[in-house]
């Protein structure tokens, strides 16, 4: 079996979180996705249907995304010695 790349996964996961994340905080500007918005604004600070909201948002995304990813990434390589 061989291992994945602790930090392509972290990165990879954490950039795709954000991208959703900016998405629909850019989306619910306009209307659609403000609920979401809404529950994950409990959990990112600063998250808002506004653009400088949905950037926030889309850091906090990288960072959790990017976290998870990695922890992912090494519970798998460790389990699969």
């Amino acid at each position: 079996m061989e291992n994945l790349n602790i930090l392509s996964l972290g990165l990879a996961v954490g950039s795709a979180w954000a991208f959703l994340v900016l998405t629909i905080g850019m989306t619910s500007i306009f209307g659609w996705g403000t609920v979401i918005v809404e529950v994950l604004s409990s959990l990112y600070i600063g998250y808002t249907p506004s653009l400088l909201g949905a950037v926030i948002g889309a850091v906090w995304a990288f960072t959790d995304g990017f976290v998870g990813g990695v922890i992912i990434a090494w519970v798998y390589n460790k389990l699969g010695k």
